[in-house]
């Protein structure tokens, strides 16, 4: 089939790699402009149009989807399917309605759960146990278009939204080659969402960022391994501010918030209470727990704000 490729981040790239290798005739990417990144603000196209380049394929970058312009590429691109993942654009009616197929999406989670733009972080941070990737028909409301397939795995006890990032990505490569051949065999059969089983899966803010000690263990580690790797999970120690990247739970009780252990670092919860292995004090670089510990003098009369 001709398709029209559009995607922006690292998640949008394996994708991109499975259909170019399965033998489909990408004719063209549509991708977010260039962006300024760094201390030295340097302009640096995003990962999408970097393997599309490597690949040779026409990339456009236009900043509406809206004003005419990309329709008008797109007629002349002339796709018989437009795949969209972490695009970051609205697609308005005329684009969703110009391809023989339509426009099929990628969405990292398990539809209609989590629809929105931060499913995998919020799976995580909400303590879900499985979650997957949905192939679907776009329609003009958020994520709500028909499914077509999904792919299921389990969330590891410590798995990181980073890390859950990285292999749904890689699911979702599998799952829209499969999509593809089952729409051009027609083998497959949409099917409508329940929209009264779905929730939203907002972008996340640094509003998230404060650890409550009192929640559960279970919560602040869901927190932790949810805004890892951005926003990063924080804490005040001694009035200064600690991001906290990784922790593992524990069943040992002790004050809200105080350390009940210095090797391993334990920090006591509401119930429960978590280990932390990793941390970054206020303008130091990230380190082993217990390298902090020694450093900053940290014993069991210290409490975690």
């Amino acid at each position: 089939m001709k398709i029209v490729y559009m995607g922006t981040p690292e998640f949008a790239v394996p994708p991109l790699k499975a259909i170019i290798n399965s033998g489909h005739n990408v004719v063209g990417v549509f991708t977010q402009p260039d962006k300024p990144k760094g201390r030295g603000y340097v302009l640096t196209p995003p990962p999408v149009k970097e393997c599309a380049a490597e690949n040779n394929i026409p990339v456009f970058q236009p900043t509406s989807m809206k004003n005419g312009e990309a329709l008008n590429i797109l007629k002349e691109l002339a796709p018989d399917i437009i795949v969209v993942v972490a695009f970051g654009k609205i697609l308005p009616k005329e684009i969703l309605d110009l391809p023989k197929y339509g426009c099929v999406n990628v969405h990292a989670s398990l539809l209609p759960r989590y629809r929105g733009a931060g499913p995998i972080q919020w799976c995580v941070l909400n303590g879900e146990k499985e979650t997957g990737v949905t192939t679907m028909k776009m329609a003009e409301g958020l994520d709500t278009g028909d499914m077509l397939l999904k792919s299921i795995t389990k969330i590891g006890e410590n798995e990181t939204a980073g890390q859950l990032h990285d292999r749904l990505s890689d699911m979702g490569a599998e799952l829209i080659v499969k999509t593809l051949s089952a729409i051009e065999n027609d083998t497959v059969t949409p099917e409508k969402q329940d929209d009264s089983l779905s929730n939203y899966a907002s972008m996340l803010t640094k509003k998230l960022c404060k650890i409550d000690w009192s929640s559960t263990a279970q919560a602040v580690h869901n927190q932790v391994r949810g805004l890892n790797p951005w926003p990063i999970a924080t804490a005040t120690v001694n009035g200064k501010r600690v991001k906290i990247y990784s922790t593992v739970l524990s069943d040992q009780k002790g004050e809200v918030g105080r350390v009940i252990c210095e090797n391993p670092l334990t920090v006591a919860c509401g119930e429960g209470a978590v280990i932390i292995n990793e941390i970054q004090p206020e303008g130091k670089k990230r380190m082993k727990s217990q390298d902090y510990v020694r450093g900053y003098r940290i014993t069991t009369d210290t409490v975690f704000e």
